[in-house]
């Protein structure tokens, strides 16, 4: 079988080296749209609000940028521990977490120790998939910098009877929410964001797309999950990336390059310090995106 939960989750934790300097975290930063136009902001591109994500000598770094520091080398190692050997046209991001302890340098040299706590069993719905859970904890000379929780889903790779794992699911507030902007997808996005480190066909090759059942390449995950996080920082945070302490999400959907994502926030849900959020295809009828979505800050 090409998944060995047991021998996934007892092996002993993988390190590897991390380094990045302004120009990972700049091409990190464009990738997911930082200088392009908003509702907010039709022409952004020398906004000193926005000259923050962009100019190095006012760089400040988004906290999702945690998901590719180094060459994205986190999921990276989840597709490469023991007891996994899986079909990439298989493969799609099911959610993500990035916990951080402090902020994230500009440019660093850090440690990550990777190991998969969990592989669940989801063999027994229509989608007979496996869930591997991978976790990557990266700290440098000053101590911890954070935490990445990632599930990666492997369709066709269930019914080996092991646990099913979670399935609770966040109900959104129940009321309007008090914020939404929409952000426009370019049709290059995936192929710029790509040059962070996921070289994963599925966003660039359109017959490899095929091969995984989509008719034309879509959008990463994590994009998705960087164009929100950027969107909501700088709508409902101040623009001030320091304040975000975590950030996780489930994906709901695929986003194909050149669509629009509507993002409503809700304050305080349910209590001060946590952001909820609900991520939409605006052109596909409000297609979902990402669910489950908690911004937790100071």
């Amino acid at each position: 079988m090409p998944i060995d939960a047991a021998k996934a989750t007892s092996a002993e934790p993988r390190t590897t080296e991390l380094a990045w300097d302004h120009k990972d975290v700049q091409l990190y930063h464009l990738g997911i749209g930082a200088g392009a136009g908003t509702p907010e902001k039709p022409h952004p591109a020398t906004d000193p609000d926005e000259l923050r994500y962009t100019l190095e000598s006012a760089l400040h770094v988004l906290p999702s940028f945690a998901t590719v520091a180094g060459g994205g080398m986190a999921l990276a190692g989840g597709l490469s521990a023991p007891g996994i050997d899986v079909d990439l046209a298989a493969v799609l991001h099911g959610g993500q977490t990035v916990t951080v302890h402090r902020a994230i340098p500009v440019r660093g040299h850090a440690t990550q120790t990777s190991t998969v706590p969990a592989v669940y069993d989801k063999g027994h719905t229509k989608a007979n998939a496996a869930v591997i859970v991978l976790r990557s904890e990266v700290g440098d000379d000053d101590g911890p910098l954070w935490t990445c929780d990632t599930q990666i889903f492997v369709r066709g790779e269930g019914g080996f009877g092991g646990d099913r794992g979670p399935s609770a699911r966040l109900e959104l507030p129940g009321r309007a929410p008090d914020l939404t902007t929409e952000r426009l997808i370019r049709e290059d996005q995936a192929l710029l964001y790509r040059l962070s480190g996921d070289w994963n066909p599925l966003h660039a090759d359109p017959e490899f797309a095929k091969l995984a059942g989509f008719d034309r390449p879509i959008l990463h995950g994590l994009c998705s999950y960087g164009v929100t996080l950027k969107a909501v920082v700088d709508t409902a945070l101040g623009g001030d990336v320091s304040r975000v302490r975590s950030y996780t999400t489930r994906f709901a959907g695929v986003v194909f390059p050149g669509e629009t994502l509507r993002v409503r926030v809700w304050r305080d849900a349910p209590e001060p310090g946590r952001i909820q959020v609900s991520v939409t295809a605006a052109d596909r009828d409000d297609a979902p995106v990402l669910a489950d979505t908690v911004i937790e800050h100071s």
